[in-house]
């Protein structure tokens, strides 16, 4: 004998089951699709950014030995090269310093006298447009050798 409708009959769909509708995923997809673009957004713009740094160090490192090359015992003058293939350029020149406010009165001129240059490093990187640059500006001490004479 079989019994209908107790509670071990047949078990028909019930209603409110569980689950998520089409909709509900689609939403779902949408966000998660947003989130990861938003995500890769960053991260790439990270990424230029620890390149730049990365190229700016570099910058800096070749600064530093081009002054130590080239400006241990400076003379008066322009130089220009290339680094890393043409990657970097550079120009280093080298001037007499003029004070900006010379004392009043007559300036001696000792051809003996240790002198002050200018030495001015230009450093640029960056393919298409302007790029990056670097500028180092400082002053060296000069003393003549013997039997050099110096110019003003």
């Amino acid at each position: 004998m079989s019994r209908r409708g107790g509670r071990g009959g047949c078990r028909g769909p019930r209603r409110g089951a569980a689950g998520f509708s089409l909709l509900e995923i689609i939403v779902a997809f949408a966000i998660l699709a947003l989130g990861l673009t938003l995500l890769l957004g960053t991260l790439s713009g990270a990424t230029r950014q620890v390149r730049q740094a990365g190229d700016a160090g570099r910058a800096a490192l070749h600064a530093r030995s081009l002054l130590e090359e080239y400006a241990a015992l400076p003379q008066p003058g322009r130089r220009a090269g290339e680094l890393e293939g043409g990657r970097y350029r550079w120009r280093l020149e080298v001037a007499p310093w003029r004070d900006p406010a010379p004392a009043p009165g007559v300036a001696r001129f000792d051809p003996n006298a240790a002198r002050l240059l200018q030495v001015r490093l230009t450093l640029a990187w960056g393919e298409g447009g302007p790029g990056r640059q670097l500028e180092v500006e400082s002053l060296r001490l000069v003393t003549p050798r013997p039997g050099q004479a110096v110019a003003p």
